[in-house]
């Protein structure tokens, strides 16, 4: 066998025409490119174009079919996280990888606990953790458990466990998705100094103002192939996305019809509290309305819809539906009532993902299905409308929803709660780590449900979404509705002055 030659000096990792089959399935075909050392790299494309398995070939946790990965000229076939970890590769998760019951600290240092003498070194690892923690921003004892984090804290967490493992090479799957304004701004300012420093960055993203912000070179992957590598200076935002779809991309976003008002709105809220997270909220939401909500993490939207279907104990307060007050316990109750609501934890709370699509899809409305024996025709057929309807992309609807790409889990979710044709739908969240083909398709999708009549509520943290789909958007801060705006009033200026305050 000939030596390697050595890679030009800039070169630090080169994927050498990898390629990874699951079954008869081909999800990596031939990839070919360089990634250059202490430079960001944006890995763009699709949902299921291939982007998180590359990586985690990168990352030791899944091996190649054929190909030759290679850092800095060397060949590496890693057989575990730990032997990536060791050579400086670490990844951090899209979904996280943490213990719930252990503190952030252990967690930290999971694997790679320090050590006195023969026993844990558990002040030296609650030192260190808290110093990883203050580069990212976090301002939370090491010794409090995972648990009782929320999301955004948790991804927090993620980016600290990954900077106490010293990476040279660090891989960023959708790092912002959970955090707000102010946490990524301190993100993107970490990523300056960790490149500055010499250390190589992926970074997988979907938002593509971040690319814009971040990238040093773009790469680009569909169905599994590399399709272009490009300076990210002077490649706007458009042409990204019409590489990542292989097409022209159309308006995001669908024209904004004017619903029809109706004499008494579908659903009213007066006075709603959710002890520790909500105080004396208010609102209304019309049939074939597009009701935005705004805030930064911890503002109280998430506990507010679940206070109100009954998932979080609410205290005062009135629920109103066609005028007439309900009384919502749960979230069984709610569905007879006619509302619906996706959760923004789509693996946690909105998917069963050992369970197939036909499973998925129909678990909420079996008494359809069921009359007494389970009709597996009808719900064949409803699957098979689902995926026309939703364009969901599956290799096969009898494998489990987690064999799917996150998009498409999303789709699917999406149609599972809509399958109990509900009048008002609550969508926590409902393009978070979703490539901006799937996202116009979601939009569009949206959209329809109004023209069809129905009320829905779209909570979310780009507000460039809340822009584009709503025609009003309720802003909260601190657990209170600080302001309603109306569409011709939206602009990321004004949503933001609201949710910190300084309007």
């Amino acid at each position: 066998m000939q030596p390697v030659a050595a890679p030009p000096s800039d070169v630090h990792v080169q994927f050498l025409g990898l390629g990874k089959n699951y079954g008869p399935v081909q999800v990596l075909d031939d990839v070919r490119f360089d990634v250059q050392r202490g430079r960001v790299t944006a890995l763009l494309g699709e949902n299921g174009a291939g982007k998180s398995t590359l990586m985690k070939i990168l990352a030791g946790t899944v091996p190649a079919d054929s190909g030759e990965l290679r850092i800095d000229g060397k060949a590496c076939r890693f057989r575990s996280s730990r032997e990536a970890e060791t050579c400086g590769v670490v990844l951090i998760h899209q979904e996280f990888n943490l213990a719930q019951d252990l503190t952030i600290a252990q967690n930290m240092f999971l694997g790679h606990e320090l050590c006195k003498g023969w026993w844990l070194d558990h002040a030296a690892m609650n030192r260190e953790a808290k110093r990883y923690l203050a580069m990212v921003g976090l301002d939370e004892a090491p010794t409090r458990p995972v648990r009782e984090l929320i999301v955004a804290k948790r991804q927090l967490v993620e980016i600290a466990k990954a900077l106490s493992r010293r990476a040279r090479l660090l891989i960023m799957d959708e790092p912002t998705a959970t955090l707000t304004p102010g946490e990524t701004e301190s993100l993107f300012r970490l990523i300056d100094e960790l490149r500055a420093s010499g250390v190589t960055i992926i970074y997988i993203s979907h938002k593509l103002d971040e690319v814009e912000r971040l990238a040093d070179q773009v790469v680009v992957m569909r169905d599994g192939r590399f399709v272009a590598q490009q300076a990210a200076a002077g490649l706007g935002r458009k042409e990204m996305a019409n590489l990542m779809v292989g097409r022209e991309m159309s308006d995001l976003f669908p024209p904004r019809a004017k619903p029809v008002v109706a004499s008494a709105p579908l659903l009213s809220v007066r006075n709603l509290s959710v002890p520790g997270w909500v105080r004396d909220a208010g609102f209304d939401v019309a049939a074939g309305e597009i009701l935005g909500f705004a805030g930064l993490v911890g503002a109280g939207r998430t506990e507010l819809f679940e206070g109100l279907i009954g998932l979080r104990q609410r205290s005062g307060g009135g629920v109103f539906i066609d005028g007439k007050s309900v009384s919502l316990r749960n979230p069984r109750e709610a569905a007879r009532a006619g509302i619906t609501y996706l959760s923004e934890d789509r693996k946690g709370k909105g998917l069963h993902l050992e369970l197939a699509l036909r499973e998925n899809l129909t678990l909420m409305a079996l008494e359809r299905y069921a009359r007494p024996l389970l009709h597996r025709q009808a719900e064949q057929k409803a699957l098979a409308d689902a995926i026309d309807a939703f364009g969901i992309r599956c290799r096969n609807p009898a494998l489990p929803a987690a064999s799917m790409s996150g998009g498409n889990q999303q789709k699917l979710a999406l149609a599972k709660f809509l399958h109990p044709d509900p009048r008002l739908i609550v969508l926590d969240e409902p393009t978070r780590g979703v490539d901006v083909g799937a996202k116009s398709e979601i939009y569009h999708a949206i959209a329809a449900l109004a023209r069809e009549g129905r009320a829905v509520v779209v909570i979310s943290s780009e507000l460039l979404e809340l822009i584009g789909l709503c025609h009003r958007v309720v802003v909260m801060r601190s657990g209170a509705v600080t302001a309603m705006l109306h569409a011709d009033e939206l602009t990321e200026e004004r949503l933001i002055s609201h949710a910190t305050g300084t309007h």
